[in-house]
């Protein structure tokens, strides 16, 4: 009697394990699957005769003008990649190639060394990481732990968690007016951890989704400028103060 006991119960503790790691696994899946998607991008990921556009393991490698500097972008969390191919196209016709990478369930969290991939396969005089919020976030981890590899880093609505403020390279931190997504309280005190030459730059009617093209994020504010105007700013001030 005793041993179908313990059966039983070794059953019953083996039952709730299962509906337990059945849920996690459904509730991961669902979260993944539950993300922004990319609007409007199809004429950016065509090549054309400034930019070619071409689809790589790691993602998209915009190859424009330029043949001696790239940019590393990694993308914002829950955003389809491709929504960042405006941007990416239009800062390689000003000169400056751009790798735009593929994240593991759109979370560059789980996809925070792949720009070492990039690196390894192609060669550039000056190499430059860059993201959109967590992706900002992870760029600015993957810089710190490299730092001679990279001549400037770029945060979009981004901060870094990881002190840099000895690099050697400029750092451009840009961010919207109305956006109501960045933790600004987290920002300023972030701040420090940037060299004291950085360049925070806000764009006047920004928000946090327009640096991308994925429409309206929940909790943003509304931007009073559209999508092409902040990411021709944004383009403006990388440019003026990389190149």
């Amino acid at each position: 009697m005793n041993t179908l006991k313990k059966i039983s119960k070794k059953k019953l503790i083996f039952d709730i394990v299962t509906v337990v790691v059945i849920a996690l696994f459904t509730g991961a899946a669902a979260y993944i699957n539950d993300y922004y998607h990319a609007k409007d991008v199809d004429s950016y990921l065509q090549s054309t005769g400034q930019v070619k556009v071409k689809e790589i393991k790691e993602g998209y490698f915009f190859d424009g003008k330029g043949t001696e500097d790239a940019l590393i972008f990694y993308p914002g969390a829950k955003v389809e990649y491709s929504a960042y191919a405006p941007l990416m196209n239009q800062l390689a016709s000003e000169g400056i190639d751009c790798f735009l990478v593929k994240m593991p369930g759109n979370l560059a969290i789980f996809g925070s060394n792949k720009a070492e991939k990039i690196q390894e396969k192609y060669e550039y005089k000056q190499w430059y990481m860059a993201g959109h919020s967590l992706g900002g976030a992870m760029a600015a981890n993957y810089t710190a732990k490299h730092e001679k590899q990279f001549s400037g880093l770029v945060l979009l609505a981004a901060y870094s968690t990881k002190d840099i403020s000895d690099a050697d390279f400029p750092v451009v931190a840009l961010y919207g007016e109305n956006d109501k997504v960045l933790n600004r309280e987290t920002f300023e005190k972030d701040k420090t951890n940037l060299p004291k030459n950085s360049v925070i730059h806000e764009i006047p009617g920004g928000n946090h989704a327009l640096f991308g093209s994925y429409g309206a994020q929940d909790g943003d504010g509304k931007a009073t400028i559209s999508g092409k105007e902040q990411q021709k700013e944004t383009i403006d001030v990388i440019i003026e103060n990389f190149l």
